[in-house]
């Protein structure tokens, strides 16, 4: 027999992740999207919503204003406060990002909870379809084809592994900064080009376009005097993000920030990469 769950609030990826369950056999109440036709009857009201689930399944991110759930399609605002007050000790909320006050929250009230966003098995499926949206700006953003053009990727994460080896079996001249030796032993190895901090000033000069998968600023005034003002930059990293994009306005350099590529290019895919993280968690939570 399924659990209840309450798909509260989203985007696609919790619509297509509803789905998903209910595939799955089990019984999915949807919440926070009457601003869409085929659901403006189904929300009755947040009471019954919360009240109904054994697990609750929020957003990523779970909340932009940390004062409401992050709910794009709702009328009205789903208050995180309200929510928290009408769970029970025997529910579960399983949501993305929640902030560390809100982590405190749940904890204070003794309920359980888990973060998919920090969980390694969904960091690893996100990258992939996070890469494909990345060389899909890139093709939209620039007149030259991806194959032979001079291509930097700052970061040699989850994210920047696989989107190296997107971008060299397309046939881009791939060059990678990283700052462990360790790192650069293996970009050298899957034959990309590898770059130390202290060289970006040397390499940046000749690329045709850069990415970014570091969440800091790397990409200052300084290097961005660097790169040529036909170069478009494509910020990755979640807030603050890794350039400074009031210099690059300045300089005349096209500067792309790509938040939440996953469920803008395939909700889909990513649904089932949260899909398989929350099963994970269930299962260790022993809900």
């Amino acid at each position: 027999m399924g659990l209840k769950y309450t798909i509260l609030g989203g985007d696609k990826r919790s619509l297509e992740l509803g789905n998903l369950l209910m595939k799955d056999g089990n019984d999915v109440y949807i919440f926070g999207f009457d601003k869409m036709d085929q659901y403006k009857d189904e929300s009755a009201n947040l009471k019954e919503a919360v009240e109904y689930a054994d697990v609750i399944i929020g957003p990523l991110p779970f909340s932009t204003d940390n004062i409401n759930v992050n709910a794009p399609f709702a009328n009205e605002a789903i208050q995180i406060d309200a929510v928290f007050d009408l769970m029970s000790e025997n529910q579960a909320l399983i949501g993305g990002k929640f902030s560390k006050e809100h982590e405190k929250k749940l904890n204070d009230k003794e309920l359980k909870s888990a973060d998919y966003f920090k969980r390694e098995e969904m960091q690893i499926l996100n990258a992939v379809p996070t890469a494909e949206g990345a060389i899909q700006i890139a093709m939209e953003e620039t007149p030259f084809t991806i194959h032979n053009s001079n291509i930097m990727v700052l970061g040699y994460g989850r994210i920047g592994k696989v989107l190296s080896k997107m971008l060299h079996g397309i046939g881009a001249n791939v060059h990678v900064e990283a700052r462990s030796c360790s790192d650069l032993a293996w970009i050298r190895n899957n034959g990309y080009i590898p770059v130390c901090p202290k060289e970006l000033k040397e390499y940046l000069p000749r690329m045709n376009v850069v990415f970014n998968t570091i969440p800091q600023i790397i990409l200052d005034r300084e290097l961005l005097r660097s790169i040529d003002s036909n170069c478009t930059v494509i910020d990755l990293a979640s807030k603050p993000g890794g350039i400074d994009f009031g210099a690059a306005g300045e300089m005349g350099i096209k500067a792309v920030s790509a938040l939440g590529l996953p469920g803008k290019v395939a909700p889909a895919t990513a649904a089932m990469a949260i899909q398989d993280t929350i099963y994970n968690i269930i299962e260790e939570l022993d809900v």
